[in-house]
């Protein structure tokens, strides 16, 4: 039984096996189908929503583009719009253009015209001018013949005449452009100098009168003059010989005169004499004793003097022979002015004016109290003092602004500094201010005849009169004779001849009176 079911069972599973492969197959199989039918069926789905949102996309699309294309259309209407009236506007400006411009093409073919008459008329003009200046050359030809006729001048005799002439009238009108350019010019600069000067001069705090040295010595009584003398005049010699000056005793009671060129010996000799007398003991030995004690106190006074001057304007660096010769400017006068004094005063004046101007004030002082160094050697070298006191200055190293302010602050040589202009200026401020200087009247009336003389000297003056002690000529001028333009050229070549001829402090003012009068007596 064993053996008969084996087969048969065998053989049923083997269909069983091939029956669940087949199933196994249909089911994949149906697996496959319904996996296909579903991926159809997604892939459906798929696509219609595909479909649907690109139908919504070129439906938007078509909007978007229906909307961009009406607001380009709008605003490609407003461009066209603004095109349009800007192309309007063009028409109308082209319009106005058009109009203008016809005007002026009508206002040109008139003026063309005129100009045209006027041309025709200048032309006939200039004819009838050329005929009638060949009638007048005609006509002046027969005049001039008969003036040569009349008169009996040639054609040279004539010309000199009206050359004469001519000049006559050239003077008068030169005088009175001179006359109207003075006034303009002359308010400008006394203006602007007068406000520098008188400032200058209102802050120097100076003496209003001058310093004066003197060469006299009082004595006790008259027997102090024998003894002075001494016997055989032993005493005096020795006095003269010590001190190298005159020692002059007169009659005059109670004052023996002392005389010499130099003024620092003139001053030794004064105080040696009335030691002296102070001491009592009159004799040879006593007078050498005493003058050479005297001049050492001089020397040192000297010194001080020149330091103390150099101290008050602010100047340093001066050398040694320098503070001396200032130092012996003390017993120096001119005109009666201490001369030490003088130059202080020009330092200060000097130093303020240049302060003023934007110079250097340091250096103008320098120069003011230099100015006048040669005043203490004058009397023992050749020369005048301006030209000692520059070679004195540049033999101890001063600088050239200095020796050229000495050397030129007379105006005798061109200025080459302006320092040397303010040197001068300021000396003449010093010596010509009131109380400055005294001078004899010998001197005095000479120079105002100079003064007068010089004035009448030219034509037309009649009378001349110098006043303000020579800082002032009042001229007289006859009316007849000249007219206000000659006589205005009058002052000036009087001014000009005053500055050639004379030499002087300060200024000269010249005043011309022209006046004319006219009387009637009614009856």
């Amino acid at each position: 039984m064993v053996l008969a079911t084996t087969p048969l069972f065998l053989a049923t599973s083997a269909e069983l096996g091939l029956v669940g492969l087949g199933g196994a197959i249909v089911g994949i199989i149906c697996s496959l189908i319904v996996a296909q039918r579903l991926q159809k069926k997604r892939d459906n789905d798929t696509r219609q929503q595909a479909e649907s949102q690109a139908r919504q996309i070129v439906s938007e699309a078509k909007l978007a583009g229906k909307e961009a294309a009406l607001q380009m259309r709008s605003e490609v209407e407003e461009e066209l719009s603004s095109s349009r009236k800007e192309l309007r506007n063009l028409d109308d400006d082209l319009q106005t253009r058009e109009a203008t411009l016809e005007q002026q093409h009508a206002a040109l073919r008139k003026q063309e015209k005129m100009v045209q008459n006027n041309q025709q008329r200048l032309t006939d003009k200039l004819q009838t001018t050329e005929q009638r200046q060949k009638e007048l050359n005609t006509l002046l030809d027969s005049q001039r013949q008969s003036l040569h006729e009349l008169t009996g001048l040639n054609k040279e005799e004539a010309t000199t005449r009206l050359l004469k002439l001519l000049e006559s009238e050239l003077e008068q009108e030169m005088g009175g452009i001179i006359l109207r350019h003075e006034k303009t010019i002359a308010a400008a600069c006394e203006e602007k100098s007068r406000e520098i000067l008188l400032m200058t001069m209102q802050r120097v705090a100076a003496v209003t009168t001058a310093d004066s040295t003197t060469s006299s010595v009082d004595i006790p009584n008259d027997e102090m003059k024998g003894r002075i003398i001494g016997r055989e005049g032993r005493n005096i010699r020795a006095l003269e010989k010590a001190t190298g000056v005159d020692v002059i005793i007169d009659d005059t009671p109670g004052v023996v005169i002392v005389s010499g060129f130099d003024p620092v010996r003139r001053e030794v000799a004064r105080q040696s004499l009335a030691n002296l007398i102070t001491d009592g003991r009159i004799h040879p030995s006593r007078i050498e004793e005493i003058v050479k004690e005297t001049e050492k106190s001089i020397e040192k006074f000297i010194i001080k003097k020149g330091e103390e001057a150099a101290l008050e304007v602010n100047v340093s660096g001066l050398h040694e022979r320098v503070i001396y010769m200032l130092g012996r400017l003390h017993f120096r006068t001119s005109y009666s002015q201490n001369v030490l004094r003088h130059s202080v005063e020009v330092s200060f004046l000097a130093g303020m004016l240049a302060d003023m101007m934007g110079l250097d004030a340091d250096l103008a002082r320098r120069c003011g109290l230099l100015h006048d160094i040669g005043k203490a050697a004058d009397h023992e070298l050749e020369g005048g003092h301006p030209q000692i006191g520059a070679d004195l200055l540049k033999r101890h190293g001063e600088g050239a602004e200095v020796v050229h302010a000495a050397f030129g602050h007379h105006d005798e040589i061109v200025s080459e500094y302006p320092y040397t202009v303010l040197t001068a200026t300021a000396d003449a401020c010093s010596a010509s201010r009131p109380g400055a200087r005294r001078e004899s009247l010998d001197r005095y009336i000479k120079r105002m005849e100079e003064l007068e003389s010089i004035a009448h000297e030219f034509n037309g003056v009649e009378q001349a009169f110098a006043i303000q002690a020579g800082r002032e000529v009042r001229v007289i001028i006859a009316a007849e004779k000249v007219d206000d333009q000659a006589a205005a050229k009058v002052c000036r070549d009087i001014a000009k001849r005053f500055e050639e001829q004379l030499t002087y402090p300060g200024e000269i003012k010249i005043t011309v009176i022209r006046e004319t009068r006219f009387t009637e007596l009614a009856r």
